[in-house]
């Protein structure tokens, strides 16, 4: 072999030795989502001639989710997380990588680069004990879809059980009972408040979280009310006398339902609730998210006709080949504006039976048979559940029911999560410090409080 060939053999030799060595270790990239930067953390080992790796997200508390398969060869890098339906391929090359994450239909760049920060996230509200009240990890079953829910009780210490007990209802989502999301803890700060001002709370975790048993591929809405409905049972069981029910968000779905049909109910909180026919609600809430991520108002438009058509036919559709016509429909109307696999990966998502039972969902129907008290709170930012017709669709439907007791208020300045906001828009729901505005706080429990016997 000439000297010439052999230098330049170690030199392909030693730069994939360096490339090795570099490819291993705590790398950090920025995924952009919805206008918002969310920290991605990629922790690379080596064993042998094999990689493995984790992933972390600090933003959202997610830290060491293991990943089903990495390999780095030719100084490509690519993983799959097939739990989250997450990917990514790219290049390795002068100390970083560059290349495209995936998730779903969801696809955006993505570079990163070694990581040498330590994120620290201020949630100056998350309640630390010692506690001065009692906590108490619970669990029960749903005796209708024979599964298991875990939660937590807190309340006053000595707490008297005709005093009021609160069960605090997740939104959208897998949630745990907290209402955990980007290291806000809203379920605890809010049960952690009430205990405080002598109300006891159970909160839940969702199906599949924590310890909470698996439920179907098949649940919806309706089935995560027969969980609460259960929690209500059990309370009783436990000799609680004065119940009330709490739901954010789809858990503002929620509480009218069981309270619709459960007497053991006294009262209820809706915090950002739906008022309106779901439809309706999700054709209002994609255009204002679009419109805070700076998108044009002919494109708006575009995506407003699409939702309001795709929606539609979900809504209305009686025949008995669901998801075939879904599909039909999809390619049909569709196929100019978006490929085949765009439409493949929308059409996972809406067939599911749990988005199909949401937009056919309308509020009105279990809040017009309400006539205990209701209070109903909305943040004037909120773009997820627009505060104005929402409220005001809430206060219809009372009115409808003959109740006589219950407050509607759109609170300023406030988002979808409660926080004091600048805009409401998501990408300020990791980096706003404050969980839930003290004001709200004050404000339910005030009213809570009247329940006290």
């Amino acid at each position: 072999m000439k000297l010439t060939t052999l230098l330049a053999a170690f030199s392909l030799f030693f730069i994939q030795l360096i490339n090795a060595q570099n490819i291993v270790g705590s790398w950090k990239g920025d995924i952009d989502v919805q206008g918002m930067k969310l920290p991605f953390i990629l922790n690379i080992k080596k064993d042998g001639n094999s990689y493995s790796s984790t992933v972390d997200s600090p933003k959202q508390g997610a830290k060491d989710i293991p990943v089903d398969k990495t390999d780095f060869t030719d100084g490509e890098l690519t993983f799959e997380q097939q739990a989250l339906g997450a990917s990514y391929k790219g290049k390795f090359s002068n100390g970083k990588i560059e290349g495209t994450f995936r998730q779903g239909n969801f696809s955006v760049p993505l570079t990163f680069v070694p990581n040498t920060e330590n994120f620290v996230i201020n949630r100056p509200q998350t309640p630390k004990p010692p506690f001065n009240y009692d906590t108490e990890d619970i669990s029960f079953q749903n005796p209708k879809d024979k599964n298991t829910l875990a939660g937590t009780i807190s309340q006053p210490k000595n707490f008297d059980k005709n005093q009021p007990v609160v069960i605090l209802i997740t939104g959208s989502g897998s949630q745990n009972r907290d209402e955990e999301i980007f290291e806000h803890k809203p379920f605890a700060v809010i049960a952690d408040y009430f205990a405080k001002q002598g109300i006891a709370t159970l909160r839940i975790d969702d199906r599949g979280i924590g310890g909470s048993s698996q439920g179907s591929g098949n649940d919806t809405t309706y089935n995560f009310s027969t969980d609460i409905n259960s929690a209500v049972d059990y309370l009783m069981s436990k000799g609680y006398k004065n119940i009330g029910l709490l739901g954010h968000s789809e858990g503002g779905m929620i509480a009218p339902m069981v309270a619709a049909g459960n007497k053991n109910v006294k009262f209820t909180v809706l915090m950002a609730a739906p008022g309106t026919s779901i439809d309706q609600l999700l054709v209002q809430q994609n255009y204002l998210a679009g419109k805070s991520m700076g998108q044009s108002e002919a494109q708006l438009e575009a995506n407003k006709k699409i939702n309001s058509d795709i929606y539609g036919f979900i809504k209305n559709y009686s025949g008995n080949r669901y998801e075939k016509d879904l599909h039909e429909f999809l390619l049909k109307n569709f196929k100019d504006q978006m490929n085949e696999e765009a439409i493949g990966n929308m059409e996972q998502q809406i067939s599911k039976s749990w988005f199909t039972y949401f937009v056919k969902f309308n509020p009105d129907e279990y809040l017009s048979k309400l006539k205990i008290p209701v209070l109903a709170l909305n943040g004037s930012l909120d773009f997820q559940v627009p505060a104005k017709e929402n409220l005001e669709a809430i206060k219809k439907s009372l009115t409808k029911a003959g109740n006589k007791n219950f407050r509607t208020e759109e609170i300023p300045g406030l988002n979808h999560l409660f926080q004091e906001a600048t805009t409401g828009a998501f990408s300020e729901y990791s980096e706003i410090e404050q969980t839930i505005s003290p004001k709200v706080l004050s404000e339910m429990t005030d009213w809570i409080a009247k329940f006290k016997k």
